[in-house]
């Protein structure tokens, strides 16, 4: 995947109370492994811990046991210690114990017995401080648990890390419009912004992103050359000023992005933006959080991936509502497809419903000269302290328990109805089996926070069965459909956001685009919902800066 909502997506939301520094995405992907050495004494089993990922606002574990004794393995127990602040949602191929800071892992029915020479695989998700102490069977390991070796990813701007367009093409694809004169296929492509704004503030392009050959971060110059970032320290320091000059009002700028990089394209009004180097990567703009730079400036972004499969172009609303734009892509047979226009008069009435509400009239952000410069995404605005941060709490535990006495189940593939996945309550445990019965995954039940970022509870690893679900889970929530259609994904953009308390900053973006797409959370591509357009075979695309 590349970037969603902001992060750089897990290689699986997107998000979030992350680390605004954007990192290597190869450091966040492939983790580090820490061999975890049993007392060397006598031939026994040995654990491995390995970070599969680390995303800032959360990260993706293994733990791998080897049966290097003489004796066949009948049962295993891992147990680790939680710093303050750490948590486990999500795990798959374990049964998990909780108490205090100590979880204890044992095996499920079906994985206890391990041949001499062979081994056993559990994940699981966390947020917070990783585990250390590790025991297995009892036995103090050396070493304990693994810690990234970078700084996190920025995430969703996840979740998902976040992005991003998706590595698929939309489900439900955007109208195309009639075929039209293309230019040649090329090492970079074209990307035209024009400004039909009608303010006549000065506009600044940045082109910022993940070369995806090398795994450098740096930034893109206006004929589509792409440069490393140099530089920084331990405490961040000024980026070089790489902006490009925008469009005028009715004008259009045509700027390159270059094949095999995946970003962002920022757009701001008035005045440049601030970023900050340090030794790890990249400090973005986050007006969020409290000392930002950039809090007084009117900005936006849209997210992409361009590689040898094509361009994913989305705009993103996962973490603030502020420029809207439509983005659009032409393909070598001349179509083109676009998304992400605001009906007319339509930030204002996202605005207007945004400020009528008790709960999120504090997230709508107003410079001093009067000018809305953003609506917050409930997750960012909680963390600001502009909202409750249990505002989901008693939705989630009615929806939550609803399955307790009926069955969930989870169909997370269009073209594979066949798969489901069955989901059960116990306690704060929702246990879902396969088709065989098998228990394959298991979540705690989330926060508002782990709904908002999809993330923590919600934390969705890079693979077929524990993300999917993950995904769907987190998609349920936040449209508040989980509790009343009881097969996930279901329903339509009617049954989304209807329950009570609902996210009404989701409800109101979608209401208020044309074709009823947009980003408003990490997984909105969940059943097709979200605003990004995709060519296998790019030859043009486009941002048009709506008026407001």
């Amino acid at each position: 995947m590349g970037w969603i909502g902001g992060r750089l997506q897990k290689m699986g939301p997107m998000r979030r109370q992350r680390s605004f520094i954007l990192s290597a995405v190869v450091a966040a992907v492939v983790g580090v492994t820490t061999w975890i050495a049993l007392p060397a004494s006598a031939a026994a089993p040995t654990a491995s811990l390995r970070v599969v990922s680390d995303w800032g606002s959360g990260w993706q574990s293994e733990v791998t046991i080897k049966n290097t004794g003489a004796d066949v393995m009948s049962s295993w127990k891992v147990e680790v210690d939680l710093p303050a602040g750490g948590a486990i949602g999500s795990y798959w191929d374990a049964d998990l114990v909780t108490a205090g800071n100590h979880r204890t892992f044992t095996n499920r029915g079906w994985n206890g017995s391990v041949p001499v020479g062979g081994s056993v695989t559990f994940g699981f998700v966390g947020s917070g401080g990783k585990p250390t102490n590790c025991k297995l069977n009892g036995v103090s390991c050396e070493g304990g648990a693994s810690t990234p070796t970078t700084q996190p990813t920025t995430a969703p701007t996840t979740k998902a890390p976040t992005v991003a367009p998706t590595t698929k093409a939309p489900t439900t694809a955007p109208t195309p419009t009639k075929p039209a004169e293309v230019p040649p296929a090329g090492s970079t492509l074209p990307v035209a912004v024009k400004n039909e704004t009608g303010r006549g503030d000065n506009v600044f392009l940045y082109v910022l992103g993940t070369n995806l050959s090398t795994g450098k971060l740096g930034y893109v110059n206006a004929a589509g050359a792409f440069t490393a970032w140099t530089g920084g320290g331990p405490v961040p320091v000024p980026a070089p000023d790489v902006s490009i000059g925008g469009p005028a009002n009715g004008a259009t700028t045509t700027i390159k992005v270059p094949k095999n990089l995946s970003g962002r394209i920022y757009m701001s009004f008035g005045q440049k933006l601030d970023f900050r180097l340090t030794t790890d990567g990249l400090v973005q703009p986050a007006p969020w959080a409290g000392g930002d730079p950039n809090r007084d400036i009117l900005f936006d972004w849209s997210e992409f991936t361009l590689n040898d499969s094509g361009l994913w172009l989305n705009s993103s609303q996962v973490d603030m509502f502020a420029v809207p734009h439509v983005v659009s892509v032409t393909g070598g047979d001349g179509r083109t497809a676009k998304t992400g226009e605001v009906k007319a008069g339509g930030r204002q009435r996202v605005i207007n419903a945004i400020k009528a509400s008790p709960d999120f009239a504090k997230s709508v952000v107003t410079r001093g000269d009067g000018t809305v410069l953003r609506v917050l995404a409930p997750g960012k605005a909680a963390d600001a302290g502009l909202m409750s941060p249990t505002y989901l709490d008693s939705y989630i535990s009615s929806a939550w328990s609803a399955y307790a006495g009926k069955t969930l189940t989870v169909v997370p593939f269009t073209d594979r109805p066949d798969t489901k996945f069955l989901g059960r309550t116990s306690g704060n445990v929702m246990n879902f089996t396969d088709g065989s019965g098998k228990t394959v995954a298991s979540f705690t039940k989330p926060s508002t926070a782990n709904v908002w970022g999809c993330d923590g509870a919600l934390g969705a690893p890079n693979d077929l069965v524990v993300g999917p679900i993950a995904r769907t889970l987190c998609a349920a929530l936040t449209r508040t459909t989980l509790g009343r259609l009881d097969t996930q994904p279901s329903g339509t953009a009617a049954d989304f956001y209807q329950g009570n308390p609902a996210n009404l900053y989701g409800k109101v973006i979608h209401e208020n685009m044309v074709d009823g797409k947009a980003y408003a959370f990490a997984f909105d591509d969940v059943q097709a919902q979200e605003s990004l357009v995709h060519s296998g075979d790019p030859r043009q695309a486009g941002i048009t800066l709506s008026p407001f």
